[in-house]
């Protein structure tokens, strides 16, 4: 027997050809190297570009990156990560955790009673339509300068997103499934949990990653006012006395920072929906 029919006679086991399998793993990792490639092309082009360009231009507000990185290192990496970093995260983390569950709560409620969505309507659209930044003074009347104000200001932000799209999505549960699982005495509870937001979960996820980007410019916005700590507030203060190569660290971080959680939230999302991407893929196939 030659070589190429042993390499495609069928396997004991499972029954297939064991060489088209890696060669189709091989494939894969070969696409997601290129895909990582191009991702990667594009920021480190302008970085390069943003570190030529600094290092040559000599102006006050646009200091050499090398500079911004120097700086960055000192403040970011050991000096204000207690200080400005932990109590930023913090106020973010508890205004955008209220936001979850109180728009996931609501907006099942609302999408669940079709009397109560129409009743809240009016208020909801009005409620939306405020921005948050306006809402600042109030919340320092009713919470001080503390941190209640700004997860206060964090939360009312980032509610709606998660609230509209959990609205969206419960609506949008078949009425077959539901009205099976009813004609199996299958209890209101068990419906809720099993069927009804499992099936919006896409939505609610959708809703909670814009959530998350709002929460990161309200963390920003609710510091610069009434503050003596923060991210924003560090900001702030080094534009206020015209410490530039510091605000550019400020930026910089915020940025990063942007950027992680975002990643980390896609891997929590690929995690929990796993079983929706299965479908999408079949579905495309």
């Amino acid at each position: 027997m030659t070589r190429a029919a042993i390499d495609a006679a069928p396997d004991p086991v499972t029954g297939g050809r064991t060489r088209p399998a890696a060669g189709g793993a091989t494939r894969r990792m070969g696409r997601a190297l290129r895909l990582l490639g191009l991702q990667l092309v594009v920021p480190c082009a302008l970085l390069a570009a943003v570190w030529w360009w600094t290092g040559q231009a000599g102006s006050f507000y646009f200091p050499p990156a090398s500079e911004v990185a120097r700086y960055f290192a000192d403040l970011w990496l050991f000096d204000r990560v207690a200080g400005d970093v932990l109590p930023s995260l913090g106020r973010m983390f508890a205004g955008y955790a209220i936001a979850v569950v109180a728009g996931v709560v609501l907006g099942t409620a609302l999408g669940l009673f079709r009397w109560l969505r129409t009743a809240a309507d009016p208020v909801v659209q009005f409620l939306r339509a405020l921005p948050p930044p306006a809402l600042i003074p109030f919340a320092l009347l009713l919470f001080g300068a503390g941190d209640g104000s700004k997860v206060f200001i964090i939360a009312l932000g980032t509610v709606w997103p998660i609230l509209l799209n959990t609205i969206d999505g419960i609506r949008g549960v078949e009425a077959q499934q539901v009205e099976a699982a009813r004609s199996y005495q299958i209890p209101a509870t068990a419906r809720l949990t099993r069927i009804i937001l499992p099936a919006a979960s896409p939505r609610i996820f959708a809703g909670m990653r814009t959530s998350l980007s709002i929460a990161i410019i309200l963390m920003v916005v609710s510091e610069m006012v009434a503050s003596d700590n923060g991210i924003g507030y560090f900001v702030l203060e080094s534009q206020r006395s015209f410490a530039i190569p510091e605000m550019w660290t400020g930026i910089v971080l915020l940025g990063v920072l942007g950027f992680v959680l975002n990643w980390l939230f896609l891997v929590l999302e690929e995690r929990v929906l796993f079983w929706h991407r299965g479908l999408k893929g079949n579905s495309d196939a």
